[in-house]
């Protein structure tokens, strides 16, 4: 028989290729008999502080997790081979494709479900049909933003809607609602190679080596102050140097801490990729 998962992908940024965190659950006889929640590393940890702010989830967390075709080389082949339940899933679907195709893999045949598409249909509501939503309406309790939870939301409304509908089972209500399953084709014969990652090897002219040198951020203090942190190459090392009180007295404040960690939750200045190069940089220092 066919299998049936659910799938949700959090990401780090607005990039398809930026999953950091996957959730999975698979439906059989009726009911979710398997549930699974993988932390990702992305090609690079660029996050933005919209997606912070949806998920939680920051560079630290992810930093020493395996990267989406180490983590996804486990659950491959169930996608691939069974039909996928994702809320909203050309969004997912769109991560799943992109995140393969940017490691160079070549994204295999998927067939799919939208329980957005489902609810509409069977759960109409004048306030809408997010998963949050809906799965308030239908009494489903799970944590909204943890790749896990939503993929267990997902998966409990499609059983909903089978049972709403008397349909014998998911395949049964794509047919009684006129739902048809959509099947997006193999990726293209040769996968394009894998983008460049920031922070990596610098080009011939040496600019990337001059820009870690010149690292220089505005960060936003507890009561909406700016401040500047700014790499400093000493004769006794790098030292990171804030402008607020803290960092006036040679303490590594916490805007300091937070950058060493990759939050860019209070990043005034817009340069995410710098935050990985400073990492790289004060790793490479530590290792000298």
């Amino acid at each position: 028989m066919q299998k049936i998962i659910a799938l949700d992908f959090e990401t780090a940024n607005e990039r398809r290729d930026s999953a950091c965190a996957v959730g999975l659950a698979w439906i059989a006889d009726g009911a979710v008999v398997r549930r699974e929640s993988r932390l990702i590393r992305p090609p690079e940890l660029r996050f933005s502080p919209g997606n912070i702010r949806v998920h939680g989830i920051v560079p630290a967390d992810v930093r020493t997790q395996p990267t989406f075709p180490e983590v996804m080389a486990e659950f491959l082949p169930d996608l691939a081979s069974g039909l996928v339940l994702a809320h909203n899933a050309g969004f997912d679907m769109g991560v799943l494709r992109a995140s393969l195709s940017a490691y160079g893999l070549r994204p295999p045949a998927f067939s799919y479900l939208c329980t957005l598409q489902i609810a509409r249909r069977v759960f109409p509501a004048e306030e809408g049909c997010g998963l949050g939503k809906v799965a308030a309406r239908l009494g489903i309790r799970f944590e909204h933003h943890d790749a896990g939870e939503d993929a267990y939301a997902c998966a409990e409304i499609a059983l909903a809607a089978v049972r709403r509908t008397g349909a014998p089972d998911v395949f049964g209500l794509s047919r009684a609602i006129r739902l048809p399953v959509t099947t997006v084709p193999e990726g293209p014969d040769r996968a394009m190679p894998p983008r460049a990652v920031p922070g990596g090897v610098p080009d011939r002219t040496g600019s990337a080596a001059r820009r870690v040198q010149a690292l220089s951020f505005a960060v936003k203090g507890r009561r909406g102050d700016r401040y500047a942190v700014t790499l400093e190459d000493r004769a006794t090392g790098l030292r990171l140097r804030c402008t607020c009180m803290a960092g006036r007295y040679g303490t590594n404040c916490r805007h300091v801490a937070a950058l060493l960690d990759g939050d860019i939750t209070d990043l005034l200045s817009g340069n995410h990729d710098d935050v990985e190069r400073l990492r790289l940089r004060m790793q490479a220092a530590a290792e000298s």
